[in-house]
């Protein structure tokens, strides 16, 4: 399920999320992030608009363990720098052509990266790869 809002209210995410959607976009999202947005949770993944995103790590920020675990430190040695740095840019809410475009790479490898850190961490979605990054503290919150 994909829920498309006006409102920009964090318990409106909240609970939607927790109802089991996997998506979660403001009306205002451009055609083509709608879209893939749709062709992403039709393939099983999840998108979450990128401030929603942010303002969700911001809340759960503080119950992330203060220090990175040795699961989470190993795992993070599996990435080449370059994984490092898309995953970097996901954590951010980047999109993949944002992504692309800081990065200086074709929108095509900015997928192929993100598909071999999902599979590498372990993780299903860029939700999960966010939550990742936080966790592994390649990103803080603010």
């Amino acid at each position: 399920m994909l829920i498309l809002t006006t409102f920009d209210l964090d318990e409106h995410a909240f609970a939607g999320l927790k109802s089991g959607a996997s998506g979660f976009l403001l009306k205002n999202a451009l055609p083509e992030e709608l879209l893939a947005a749709i062709r992403s949770v039709a393939a099983g993944d999840a998108v979450v608009s990128p401030r929603i995103t942010r303002r969700l790590l911001e809340n759960f920020a503080h119950q992330l363990p203060a220090e990175r675990g040795s699961v989470e430190d190993d795992r993070l040695e599996r990435l080449t720098a370059r994984e490092r740095e898309v995953l970097v840019e996901v954590a951010g809410g980047l999109s993949n052509a944002e992504i692309a475009a800081a990065l200086h790479l074709a929108e095509a490898t900015v997928k192929t990266h993100l598909n071999r850190i999902l599979t590498k961490l372990e993780l299903r979605d860029r939700v999960q790869a966010e939550v990742f990054a936080y966790e592994a503290r390649l990103i803080r919150p603010g």
